[in-house]
Order: structure tokens, then C-alpha cells, then sequence
């Protein structure tokens, strides 16, 4: 007997305990694929363990990572972290987007590792998201953990949604920013930060 193309004995016999992979598998039936063909048998496993890794982040505490890492340094000007690359799921299509983001603090007597400002833009970029929660989330885990003068977080991203379907524009880039503190007080403290992303500071040694 046969159903949808294929052995429905088959498929009992091949169905996952997963339940992600047998979703995936039903996600394949439904597009009018036969999940137990050569190409698509390992499928489900593999879609697994790849959004298992993508939405990471949500088994992870950003405020304890930012605490193994944080020091007392009498230090009171602009700590700047760019160019951090992005990868994340959008969370309306499940597809991705991805680009660069920017962090930057004035520190108020403490100073976080500078290894765990891109770790932090991981840990909130590995879960389902859309790009302007994701830019107010680094920015207020920093403000809450270290307390400082004042975050800016700026994060530029294209959208497969936007590229591979709908209004499907491939040059367009999303721009998003979260100013607290000094950042959002005062204009010179924001037009450094500006500038500093745009290659307007001091030239690399």
C-alpha cells in the first residue's frame, strides 16, 4: 500500500522519535516531497541540529556571561566594538538575516571583557528574532550588567524575507539603533559614535 508516493509501511518504520524531525518530515509530505527518497531521508535529522545550534541563545544567561568578564578600570571614555558580524532567524518567516553590528559604552568605573560584547550579539542573534528587539536587547543587557554612562548599539542587516520572497529587494538594508543613557542625552557622545562606525576616528596603527 502506498500513500503520498511512498511506502506508508516505510514510514512508520523510518519516523523519527524527534518530534522536530518528524515535524520536518511532516513539513516535507506537506510540500508533496517524498521525505524517505535519497535526498531528503537524513533531512529531518539534519534541520534539527541545525536550529538546534541557530536558537542556541535561548539556553544561555547574557548577564552571567558579561559578569565572568568584568573589571574595575578607571577608564571614562567611548569603548567601541564594530563590525560585529550578525547571523540570525527571523522569526515571522523563519529565514535569515544577517549584517554587522556595533556596540559602544562609556564605562562608570567597570569594563566588560571585549571578547564578550561579540558573544553577547551571538547569544541574542541565536534565537527566533526580529532585528529591532535584538538591537534593544544588547543594549539594555549592557546597561543593566555594567551599568555604565551610556549604550549604543546600531546593527545593519539584509532580510532573506525580503530578498528570496515578498517585495523581493535584494539591496535593501535595515538599519536599527538603541541609544541609552549619554548616547541618547548627548548629541556630541552619539556623533562620535557615528563617525567612529564610519571610519571617521583615528586611523588603525
Amino acid at each position: 500500500m502506498r500513500e503520498g508516493g511512498y511506502s506508508s509501511a516505510r514510514r512508520t518504520r523510518m519516523t523519527p522519535k524527534d518530534p522536530m524531525q518528524d515535524a520536518v518530515r511532516t513539513l516535507l509530505a506537506g510540500l508533496g516531497e517524498d521525505p524517505d527518497r535519497e535526498g531528503l531521508d537524513k533531512t529531518p535529522e539534519r534541520v534539527e541540529k541545525s536550529l538546534r545550534f541557530l536558537t542556541s541563545g535561548y539556553g544561555q544567561d547574557p548577564k552571567a556571561l558579561i559578569n565572568e568578564a568584568l573589571f574595575t578600570v578607571t577608564y571614562d571614555e567611548m569603548v567601541l566594538v564594530k563590525d560585529i558580524d550578525v547571523f540570525s532567524m527571523c522569526e515571522h518567516h523563519l529565514l535569515p538575516f544577517y549584517g554587522k553590528a556595533h556596540v559602544a559604552y562609556i564605562p562608570n568605573g567597570k569594563v566588560v571583557g571585549l571578547s564578550k560584547i561579540p558573544r553577547l550579539v551571538d547569544m541574542f542573534a541565536r534565537r527566533l528574532q526580529v532585528q529591532e528587539r535584538l538591537t534593544v536587547q544588547i543594549a539594555e543587557t549592557i546597561r543593566d550588567t555594567i551599568r555604565p554612562k551610556g549604550v549604543g548599539v546600531i546593527i545593519e542587516a539584509v532580510h532573506f524575507c525580503m530578498m528570496m520572497r515578498g517585495v523581493e529587494k535584494q539591496n535593501s538594508v535595515a538599519v536599527t539603533s538603541c541609544m541609552l543613557g549619554g548616547f541618547r542625552d548627548r548629541q556630541p557622545t552619539r556623533e562620535e559614535f557615528l563617525a567612529l562606525i564610519r571610519g571617521g576616528g583615528r586611523p588603525m596603527l
